[in-house]
């Protein structure tokens, strides 16, 4: 029988291999072990992206048949209940006569969840929640998708240590240096999209590409989403970013963020100027906060941030720090809110788009 810390030892190198899938795209990273009842590893599996086998699935096609009855599965992720592209892993492990499973966390799609349930009707042992916590945070973009119906929102501004993004003349390249530049872009790359407004789009003409540290462009890039009612030149740079850009009016920011969700964006990045940053903060919208302070000071009314609907000081919006990074002269500070939205964003029906068998209407799906 195998011990808990034994299990929770499996369960950290389960979700060493979910690191392998992809970050970005509507499918949760998972890694999968199948075990003896000694604990020695039998077979390991990763999910690697939307049309791929599934993690339990993939470890169990690197045994012979036969090979995992009376074995145990170590899993990131509660064995999913749901046909679509593939069938259920649940009833893969149970056809393979698996006879425990072992996951972190419960899937809460609509669609998918239920695993554990079929699991256990078909005599199988269950256990969740080994390393939960751990499992919640490595998993933190995909099931704010899954349980809110919306995309893991991050909001990036950059200021100075008086919290001007420009000075008072508009300028701001630049305010940081070309290490947190640099970051930036391979954040943007690690994104599915990345918002701003028309102000921004028509002040600073950007590209919205995630570049490399000589210009070329990463090979992930962002969809860049453009809100605002004003019209974007034809030939503004963002109209020749490798996808074409998406456009919506506003101002409705929880319908704009489910249509994005419903196009299989997972994680949104928004760039936008301090009208937008604002608007979405206020709204209670955003699920990380990437500031990067540059050691300088611009005065002036130029604030990274306007209006976010505090009036006193008990309305303030109170943030958790979860690290701060130096990067070159700079300090990057990564925070989130004390507590995520409890209301989701999305009808049940909406949010049970974001399952593990997700298809994106988009056409630049990874696969």
């Amino acid at each position: 029988m195998i011990q808990d810390t034994e299990r929770e030892h499996l369960m950290r190198r389960a979700l060493s291999l979910a690191a392998n899938g992809p970050a970005a795209g509507p499918n949760p990273r998972v890694g999968c072990l199948i075990v003896d009842a000694d604990g020695i590893v039998l077979a390991e599996g990763w999910h690697r992206g939307a049309g791929t086998a599934h993690a339990e699935v993939d470890a169990l096609a690197h045994l012979p048949a036969g090979a995992a009855r009376g074995a145990t599965a170590i899993v990131t992720l509660e064995p999913c209940n749901h046909t679509g592209r593939t069938g259920p892993c649940s009833v893969a492990l149970i056809e393979a006569g698996v006879n425990r499973v072992v996951y972190a966390v419960s899937d809460p799609g609509h669609a998918s969840s239920g695993g554990a349930e079929r699991l256990r009707a078909a005599g199988v042992e269950v256990v969740g929640g080994v390393l939960a916590a751990e499992a919640e945070a490595f998993l933190a973009d995909w099931l704010v998708a899954a349980r809110l119906g919306r995309p893991f929102v991050t909001l990036k501004w950059a200021s100075s240590l008086d919290g001007r993004a420009a000075a008072a003349d508009g300028s701001s390249r630049w305010i940081t240096g070309i290490d947190a530049r640099l970051d930036v872009h391979r954040r943007r790359a690690g994104s599915d999209a990345i918002l701003v407004g028309t102000g921004t789009v028509l002040a600073d003409d950007p590209a919205l590409t995630a570049r490399a540290d000589d210009g070329t462009l990463l090979s992930a890039q962002p969809i860049p989403v453009v809100i605002g009612t004003r019209t974007v030149p034809a030939d503004a740079a963002v109209r020749q970013h490798p996808h074409p850009p998406l456009f919506y009016p506003g101002p409705d920011l929880g319908a704009i963020l489910r249509d994005l969700h419903a196009r299989g964006i997972r994680r949104a990045f928004i760039e936008g100027g301090p009208g937008l940053a604002s608007a979405f903060v206020a709204a209670g919208l955003v699920d990380e906060y990437l500031v990067y302070l540059a050691p300088t000071l611009l005065g002036g009314d130029r604030l990274a941030l306007g209006d976010i609907g505090v009036t006193g000081i008990d309305e303030q919006r109170r943030l958790e720090i979860d690290h701060v990074e130096r990067l070159g002269d700079d300090l990057l500070v990564i925070a989130r809110p004390r507590a995520l939205p409890s209301t989701p964003t999305a009808s049940p029906e909406a949010t049970a788009a974001e399952t593990r068998h997700a298809e994106p209407a988009r056409t630049e799906t990874r696969t």
